[in-house]
């Protein structure tokens, strides 16, 4: 396979354009092809089934246009989709966000007592709790639900006392030892378990306790394809790295809120639209 490949990457919408900006500063030879399905999101109130055929789906846009590596940059697809895309491809190696995020949490605690803050979906389906757990068999997990970080992280409040509340109010139960969480400890790990959660870094680390560990799956799943390119000898060395985006649906507010996320300009004539 020839290591100027893309690496392909979709999510539901523009979430996971944090995953191909953590990719992008750690290996910016790399070309990337990006999928939003925002025209299907959000996948979290899917039902697994239906997620797994709509992760097949944008990985075989993808794979047509030739691709060297799968990054599945959606909390969601990651946690019910793996094993029906492996399944789909098992030549092509396949890497999602959430086990590289709960490798990360396990190496940096030291207490055992891993907070993870995610969509409803993501917390209610348990995968950050059943990978960290399979690592760290005696870990007390808290997981707990921040649904409001997602529109704020689009509507780009991610700094300043709206958010600090905000994050404030989801915080404070976690890193209160009298919170009942179940630990009289409270977490040294705070894992940021949804692709939104990490525009939102300021505000979190502004009211989470001293000394916590703040895990980016965006940046742990970086380094997992860093890894897993260099293992295959697919890694792309020389010349700058291009981004070619692809989305679902209203390429004017993909690229509108997509810049945001990704943190430099992507212009509309940037974008194309594919049906899927």
């Amino acid at each position: 396979m020839p290591n100027n490949l893309p690496i392909g990457m979709f999510d539901s919408g523009v979430g996971g354009l944090t995953v191909l900006k953590a990719v992008r500063q750690l290996m910016p030879c790399e070309n990337i092809l990006y999928l939003g399905d925002t025209a299907r999101l959000p996948y979290g109130s899917k039902s697994a089934r239906t997620v797994s055929q709509y992760a097949v789906q944008c990985a075989a846009e993808l794979v047509r246009r030739d691709i060297k590596l799968l990054v599945v940059a959606c909390n969601t697809a990651s946690a019910v989709a793996l094993d029906s895309l492996r399944a789909a491809y098992p030549d092509l190696p396949v890497i999602g966000v959430v086990e590289p995020g709960a490798e990360a949490a396990c190496a940096a605690s030291s207490n055992g007592h891993i907070a993870v803050i995610a969509t409803e979906s993501t917390i209610a389906g348990g995968a950050y709790q059943r990978a960290i757990h399979a690592r760290l068999p005696g870990a007390s997990i808290t997981g707990h639900p921040c649904p409001l970080f997602v529109p704020l992280a689009e509507e780009g409040w991610t700094e300043g006392p709206i958010a600090e509340a905000i994050a404030a109010r989801y915080l404070d139960p976690i890193f209160n030892p009298a919170s009942g969480t179940g630990s009289d400890e409270p977490p040294d790990v705070l894992v940021l378990g949804c692709t939104h959660f990490p525009l939102l870094a300021p505000a979190i680390k502004h009211v989470a306790a001293p000394g916590t560990a703040i895990v980016d799956s965006a940046a742990t799943t970086a380094r997992a394809v860093r890894q897993v390119l260099a293992d295959r000898n697919l890694v792309r060395s020389n010349g700058c790295g291009s981004s070619v985006y692809l989305t679902t649906d209203d390429v004017p507010r993909f690229a509108r809120t997509g810049t945001r996320f990704l943190g430099t300009p992507i212009a509309e004539a940037d974008v194309e639209l594919v049906d899927l």
